[in-house]
């Protein structure tokens, strides 16, 4: 795993939601390999987890579970300091034909539970002097997305509250971020691209010639978080390899 470098957050405190695997997995363990004091949360709990980072049960979809977790963490460890709002996800679905308990159970994942948890992470944040907080949206939010059509209206929401709130919580020093991640490799990554041949062709379109990485999601993570980045806030991160090719240009190439 790469070193966090010279960011330093010891006697900080973070929650990264969907924390339990995944991309949401490896941020949490950069910033407690940082020094932070990292909580996860889920529906249930995970077999093993990074060192320095404990698990809570919570549904975080449910208002009332999104407080009673922050309130459990600031009880615990005395202060908030970031928040990251990674849970999120969505099958593929035909918009035609997608049930509205589908497109609410999406909406409610992906965008309502990174409110309800901002808004419970507010008071402890204002009370330490301000905090970061971080929203990982997806190129599926400034982009069509074709069979995913929910969550990329929620991502694309997702980005909008995110300025939102840079712009309420701004004179309480809270900071609050957008990170656009791009096409990544995940454990998940079959269900999304298909095979490790179709995942290496993806992989050879991008500028970078790679998908994007946990450590590559938990660097961008990091610097939000931290000092450095103490006079950004409301912004849109692309953490995207530079993005991905434009397909009307192999349709030239064929003529």
């Amino acid at each position: 795993m790469p070193s966090s470098g010279s960011l330093d957050f010891t006697g900080r405190v973070a929650i990264v939601t969907g924390g339990t695997r995944g991309l949401g997995r490896v941020v949490a363990a950069r910033l407690a390999e940082a020094g932070c004091a990292v909580t996860v949360c889920g529906r249930h709990a995970p077999e093993t987890l990074p060192s320095g980072v404990t698990f809570r049960a919570a549904d975080i979809r449910d208002p009332d579970q999104a407080i009673a977790l922050v309130e459990a963490v600031v009880a615990e460890n005395g202060r908030l300091d970031v928040l990251v709002n990674n849970a999120g996800g969505s099958p593929m679905a035909d918009a035609a034909t997608a049930s509205p308990r589908l497109f609410d159970s999406i909406l409610k994942l992906n965008l309502h539970s990174a409110m309800y948890m901002s808004q419970a992470a507010f008071a402890p944040m204002k009370a330490a002097g301000g905090g970061s907080i971080i929203n990982i949206a997806s190129v599926s939010a400034i982009r069509p997305s074709p069979g995913t059509a929910a969550y990329g209206a929620a991502k694309a929401g997702l980005l909008s509250l995110t300025q939102s709130l840079a712009q309420e919580w701004g004179p309480d020093r809270i900071r609050v971020n957008a990170i656009i991640a791009g096409l990544m490799q995940t454990e998940t990554a079959e269900q999304t691209y298909g095979d490790a041949e179709a995942q290496a062709a993806v992989a050879r379109s991008m500028p970078l010639k790679r998908m994007g990485t946990g450590d590559d999601l938990a660097g961008a993570v990091l610097w939000l978080s931290s000092p450095l980045a103490e006079w950004v806030s409301g912004a849109r991160i692309n953490v995207d390899g530079g993005g991905e090719r434009p397909y009307f240009l192999d349709l030239v190439g064929e003529k």
